[in-house]
């Protein structure tokens, strides 16, 4: 059965793209773009059995594969390798503040992983590195009250949380790395959290804070009407 987005809800907004990387465009230009797109769904299948619905419009092709950027503020967040803090803080026995030459010694891995929109694009085969969940929370030693880690966005209100299990799940990354080139401006720089079983919008961009919490909180997306546990194909009226 094919999957196509979720029908428009009352209490959901839809994201702002940003075209010519800085302009913002309306709420009704943006739809337009998301139904000319539903004309080119097209279905793929993985290993999981889901399938996918990406949108192929090549209008939408941005440097670095068809991307599409999203934002909540304008202008885009601007990253100074001079004063950059990463801080990784909260239920924690090791709160950590890195600058940014510490945070580049820290080990890098890559994976490769599909990128998902929960408007209806995706890309594929995407080349991330960063660094392994698994070696943060080996690093700053969570407490037991730690069942959450939220991440917060040099664009100021942007904020996500994941449950403990889900930061740790396999495959996540938090990137500084994106097809063998540091990450550009609109897509993150310095470091954007990947979740490559989750829909986008869980994964941070402009990331410059780590906050293990104790109580759950409402991401951004999820406070306008978006599904908190967005599994690809199992969210957001997709699947099920």
């Amino acid at each position: 059965m094919d999957h196509v987005p979720p029908p428009a809800d009352p209490v959901r907004e839809a994201p702002t793209e940003l075209t010519g990387w800085e302009r913002p465009i309306g709420r009704g230009a943006f739809l337009a773009t998301v139904l000319t797109g539903l004309g080119a769904l097209t279905l793929l299948s993985r290993a999981s059995g889901l399938s996918r619905a990406v949108t192929n419009v090549t209008s939408a092709v941005k440097p670095g594969g068809s991307w599409r950027i999203y934002a909540v503020a304008s202008p885009l967040p601007k990253f100074d390798p001079a004063s950059y803090r990463l801080r990784i803080t909260g239920a924690v026995e090791n709160p950590i503040e890195l600058g940014w030459d510490e945070v580049q010694a820290w080990r890098s891995h890559p994976i490769t992983a599909d990128f998902h929109c929960v408007t209806g694009w995706s890309v594929m085969d995407v080349h991330w590195a960063g660094i392994l969940p698994a070696d943060i929370v080996a690093r700053v030693k969570p407490t037991r009250k730690a069942k959450f880690v939220s991440m917060h966005s040099l664009e100021d209100p942007y904020v996500d949380q994941v449950t403990m299990e889900q930061f740790l799940e396999a495959g996540n990354v938090l990137a500084h790395t994106m097809d063998g080139e540091p990450l550009t401006r609109e897509h993150g720089a310095p470091l954007r959290m990947v979740l490559p079983d989750m829909y986008g919008y869980k994964g941070v961009k402009w990331v410059k804070e780590i906050r293990f919490d104790s109580e759950q909180m409402s991401g951004y997306w999820e406070q306008r009407g978006y599904d908190t546990d967005a599994y690809v194909g199992r969210s957001n009226g997709y699947g099920g």
